[in-house]
């Protein structure tokens, strides 16, 4: 069954290492990517710790390799904090 956006997916929270082992980069190039809008920011776990939901990590590297451009990272990327947002609300 093919996964839609806006339904609500299982909510695992990676940190750094396992994240940046996912997307491949190291870590300065990784935080530029968040500065360009290419990757959505981290979720505060507590005072001195950040992760990312899974889902989010794997849906950008999804787009990455079915050949997205730039324009459409960043566009999805505005649409996974949206998400976010939403999913606070709720």
């Amino acid at each position: 069954m093919a996964s839609n956006r806006t339904e609500i997916k299982a909510l695992r929270i990676l940190r750094i290492k396992e994240v940046l082992d996912l997307r491949g980069l190291p870590k300065s190039t990784f935080y530029e990517h968040i500065n360009q809008g290419l990757m959505t920011p981290p979720v505060s776990l507590g005072a001195r710790s950040v992760g990312w939901p899974e889902s989010e990590v794997y849906e950008i590297n999804r787009a990455l390799i079915s050949g997205a451009n730039t324009e459409q990272v960043k566009q999805l990327v505005v649409d996974l904090i949206e998400q976010r947002q939403q999913l606070m609300c709720a």
